[in-house]
């Protein structure tokens, strides 16, 4: 016993009791910190909205999204959403298939102008669309002799909304597109295929996952669309305010019984956008792999 205790290359003999290991703890620690930092960041803020929205009642919920202005803005920014996503969907697919299947100058200069919504304050495109089709802008005093108004109306939601989800469905399918590589589409084409029919029978169901991944992530965007809108709204409520708009109308009017209702709806349709997401990456990452 005593050579082995002066013997350093003989093993210590283990310790009784509780053994850590610090390749378990740091994952332990990174995963409880992870998820401290999601449940006071999101989860909180979100039962709070809830809770707040349904302090007065069922009652009180159910009548302050049954208000006829609720309603109107509901309409407004489902409408604003469903001519948003399909604008982009045809811009993205066209955007995506000629920068990822074809080689052209000014590439990288498309690829560019596609990321700008995402550089740009959305506040600052409100301004840029009224500045061109204002009463005092580049467009305005022809707009306004022929009798067309788009600033302060829902021309101009339909616009910016379209505006800063542009790049949410081409940013998706740029990379997809690319690493399928063009081998299938010029073997359709030397087998006779028509431009249609490869994009149908062979692009189509290649990136099936990832453009409904990027209507998603668009719709999302759309939905919660605030300051591009705010500025070029005219905040005319039941005409021009959509429903993240009326809910800071509320909320300023002291109404928080209601604002936080309508907020509720937001936050419901976030969650079931997530959930749909979840859905969709395990078929993306199936497609890509």
């Amino acid at each position: 016993m005593a050579s082995a205790a002066l013997n350093p290359a003989s093993p210590l003999p283990k310790r009784r009791g509780l053994h850590f290991d610090a390749r378990q703890i740091v994952p332990l620690l990174l995963t409880a910190t992870a998820l401290a930092w999601i449940g006071i960041i999101l989860v909180m803020p979100l039962a709070a909205v809830l809770v707040e929205a349904l302090r007065a009642g069922i009652g009180a919920y159910f009548r302050a999204i049954a208000d006829p202005e609720a309603l109107a803005a509901l309409r407004l920014t489902a409408l604003a959403t469903v001519l948003s996503v399909p604008a982009n969907l045809l811009f993205g697919l066209c955007a995506a298939w000629s920068i990822a299947k074809f080689d052209f100058r000014g590439k990288s200069v498309l690829i560019s102008l596609i990321e700008v919504p995402f550089s740009v304050s959305p506040v600052v495109t409100g301004l840029s669309y009224v500045l061109l089709f204002g009463a005092s802008g580049w467009f305005g005093p022809w707009l306004v002799s022929h009798g067309v108004r788009i600033i302060f109306a829902v021309p101009a939601i339909v616009l910016v909304t379209i505006f800063v989800t542009v790049p949410f469905i081409a940013r998706e399918l740029i990379p997809l597109m690319q690493a399928q590589g063009r081998e299938e589409e010029e073997a359709a084409h030397l087998l006779g295929a028509a431009g249609l029919q490869i994009f149908w029978r062979v692009t189509l169901p290649n990136i099936r996952w990832g453009l409904l991944y990027g209507v998603i992530l668009c719709s999302a965007r759309a939905m919660g669309e605030f300051g591009a809108v705010s500025v070029v709204s005219g905040h005319i409520r039941g005409v021009t305010t959509t429903l993240p708009l009326y809910v800071e109308i509320l909320y300023n009017d002291y109404n928080s019984v209601a604002a936080f209702a309508c907020a509720s709806l937001l936050a419901l349709l976030a969650l079931v956008t997530l959930m749909i997401k979840a859905v969709l990456e395990r078929g993306l990452l199936k497609e890509m792999v």
